[in-house]
């Protein structure tokens, strides 16, 4: 199998990797995510992907690099990561009791050859109703920290989460099967 590069420092991207059998390479892309409110939440995460992947790209000689970007959006807001506990707690009391979608764009760059793909994968999540202790306990499990939407679904942060409809790994930050399935044009196997 060719060597694969994961873009990102993210354990959740790694651990679902090496759970399909894949063995990452970990290099951490260096670019600053920067975006413009005049594009959609879709295009900004692919083109945040496409970055990451060609800034990691350029540093290797041989293998596959995938990037990826996750965002939670609610009501046409971009939520990313808190910068603090305070606007943690204000991202979390905002999902409280409603609906939010959690887009990941993804990108996969052949640096042996000129293969290059971007796409995206959307999951509805639905927050039940949070009271203010709830949501401050979970803020100061710090589990929040550096996470879009101030949640993770794979920790404590499934405690938050009523239902979801679409693909669960995609609110972990990598659309598992959406990704296999874009890997077969640069394998003749799948994962």
């Amino acid at each position: 199998m060719r060597k694969i590069v994961l873009a990102s420092a993210s354990p959740r991207r790694k651990e679902l990797l090496e759970q399909c059998g894949i063995r990452p390479e970990i290099i951490a892309s260096d670019i600053e995510e920067r975006f413009s409110n005049n594009h959609t939440p879709e295009e900004i995460s692919m083109s945040l992907a496409f970055q990451k992947a060609m800034d990691v790209s350029k540093r290797i000689e041989e293998g596959l690099v995938i990037g990826a970007d996750t965002v939670v959006i609610l009501d046409d807001e971009i939520l990313g990561k808190p910068l603090n506990e305070e606007e943690a707690f204000s991202m979390l009391r905002k999902l409280s009791g409603k609906c939010h979608q959690v887009i990941t764009g993804f990108s996969i760059i052949d640096t042996e050859g000129t293969e290059r793909f971007v796409d995206y994968e959307t999951t509805d999540v639905y927050f039940r109703i949070l009271s203010d202790q709830e949501i401050s306990d979970y803020v100061s499990t710090g589990e929040c920290n550096d996470k879009a939407g101030a949640y993770g679904i794979q920790g404590k942060g499934a405690l938050l989460v009523e239902r979801i409809e679409g693909c669960y790994f995609n609110v972990m930050g990598l659309p598992i099967s959406k990704l296999n399935h874009s890997l077969k044009r640069f394998f003749s196997t799948s994962l």
